[in-house]
């Protein structure tokens, strides 16, 4: 196979919230806005693990704090805006709700394949098992079955 071909095999792991928050501490820095402890914890937990996530989420809650015309950003102006963007205390967004409801709700909790996952909920299925799945499984909301997709009693 193809990965055979490269001569380091890697796996990344998601990022710890402590390492999570001091990059978006350093990043509002190099934004130029200051945000305080608390706001930088809670955008940590809703990164997904990844720090690109939490760098984008900063500047959409950046946005936010400029249009209050606040001196940084704070712990209220950091929830408003997460709820806004439907970014839940899990860090599930929109889609990840529409794809567990879709399981939940039409499938019964599944099992259920992702085929029909995908037609259902409108995304494409490299979509779902590249981006919305890998994340899903690991903090346990969903399982992978040979009968397809089932939700867990977290979900």
């Amino acid at each position: 196979p193809l990965r055979d071909r490269f001569g380091v095999h890697l796996r990344l792991e998601y990022y710890n919230e402590s390492d999570l928050k001091e990059i978006i501490i350093r990043t509002a820095e190099v934004l130029g806005t200051g945000i305080d402890e608390e706001s930088a914890i809670e955008l940590a937990k809703r990164s997904r693990g990844t720090p690109r996530v939490a760098n984008r989420l900063l500047k959409r809650v950046r946005d936010f704090q400029q249009v209050n015309e606040d001196e940084q950003i704070y712990i209220e102006t950091t929830k408003h805006a997460l709820g806004l963007l439907q970014v839940d205390q899990h860090g599930l967004d929109y889609i990840d709700h529409k794809m567990m409801n879709c399981i939940i709700k039409q499938y019964n909790g599944g099992p259920v394949g992702l085929d029909t996952i995908a037609v259902t909920i409108g995304e494409e299925r490299i979509t779902i098992e590249d981006v919305y799945e890998p994340f899903l499984i690991q903090k346990g909301f969903l399982e992978r079955t040979p009968r397809g997709r089932k939700a867990t009693p977290l979900a």
